[in-house]
């Protein structure tokens, strides 16, 4: 039996986790505290034990398969969505034609998009876009909640740098495709395929890991300068992300690469390069390390202990994607780029350089 998920609409949005699930599901206070309380609730992909959990709109809700009995018009709505899933995916029998590769023509210049620095685009051509994501903007839409809202509803959740950048680039009714991404609150270089041809070219490149990826972190205390390989699971066992300590089945391979480029007293401005590409590798292994971002309010504590003292007061993890580099999927020529830090970050390590004098 597969999981209960749904996919917090403009009715549940800012509400607390218990009161959504009472409000979809009809529930009781006392079952739905039960329900968080026995860690069978998950969101976006986390175990969430915490009922007072306040929920953003475009969230996704998960719970564990059989935990509650839904009412019949759900029962009747999902079996519906099901059906409509089979349906479309019958008619996909035949692959579409690809598209074709990109050429030497030139694309046309960037155009001003309100909530969107004119900075973002750092390089276009006909095959792919490169771009500097500001941080608190989410890199693409997740696959399941646009299923969940379709088309017509998705113009009421919060824009996406994929939604943004058509615009950008004078062609919205041309969507892009997001190859990799990075968290909503790390900034920095993440690349977009404008053809069919390009993204697979560049899918293969990230699976082989031969695309090249270095992270800079500002961090509480100073990590040593080393490679980090472990085994990541889902949950630990406090409903986090994290390393396996023990039988690692279903876990995924992650390997970082660590060096301490200036250390700053009780601090240091780190590189992290990635060897995978694991989500939230960088805060995971950092946060295992002892030594957790600035600003990191996840990952900054050992299992079932308490979280490290941040004075630094940043308002979000201090990690940004700098540097990115691979095949063209067209020319066949190595390319890359950096791109400095946002000014939080800037203002934060210029802040510890000066106490650490």
């Amino acid at each position: 039996m597969p999981p209960i998920q749904f996919v917090v609409d403009r009715r549940e949005h800012n509400k607390t986790l218990a009161a959504a699930l009472k409000m979809r599901y009809g529930l009781s206070w006392s079952q739905a505290k039960r329900l968080v309380e026995g860690r069978h609730v998950k969101v976006s992909g986390q175990v969430e034990p915490n009922v007072d959990r306040r929920l953003q709109l475009g969230k996704r809700i998960e719970l564990a398969a059989g935990s509650i009995e839904l009412p019949p018009e759900e029962r009747k709505r999902l079996a519906e969505k099901a059906q409509k899933k089979a349906q479309k995916a019958a008619k996909k029998a035949a692959p579409p034609p690809a598209r074709a590769a990109a050429n030497a023509k030139k694309s046309p210049p960037a155009v001003p998009v309100p909530g969107l620095p004119e900075s973002v685009i750092v390089y276009q051509d006909d095959a792919v876009v490169v771009a500097n994501k500001p941080a608190g903007l989410t890199t693409m839409r997740h696959k399941d909640e646009a299923e969940e809202f379709g088309a017509r509803a998705q113009k009421f959740l919060p824009k996406t740098l994929a939604d943004l950048l058509p615009v950008a680039l004078g062609a919205p009714g041309k969507p892009l495709t997001a190859v990799h991404r990075i968290d909503r609150d790390t900034s920095g270089l993440v690349v977009f395929a404008r053809t069919r041809a390009a993204a697979e070219h560049l899918t293969k490149q990230f699976r082989k890991h031969t695309v090249e990826r270095s992270y800079v972190a500002l961090t509480r205390g100073v990590p040593a300068s080393k490679r980090i390989e472990s085994v990541f699971i889902d949950d630990r066992g406090d409903g986090r992300r994290g390393s396996a300590t023990g039988d690692a089945a279903g876990g995924k391979r992650a390997v970082t690469h660590v060096r301490v480029t200036e250390a700053l007293g009780a601090h240091a401005l780190v590189e992290c390069r990635l060897e995978t590409g694991r989500t939230h590798q960088v805060r995971i292994h950092l946060g295992e390390n002892g030594t957790p971002l600035c600003g990191e309010k996840v990952y900054d504590r050992p299992l079932n202990g308490q979280p490290a003292p941040d004075g630094t007061g940043a308002k979000r993890p201090m990690l940004h994607a700098a540097r990115l580099g691979f095949v063209h999927p067209v020319s066949g020529t190595a390319l890359s780029w950096e791109a400095p830090p946002p000014a939080d970050f800037a203002a934060l390590l210029t802040e510890l350089r000066q106490k650490a004098t």
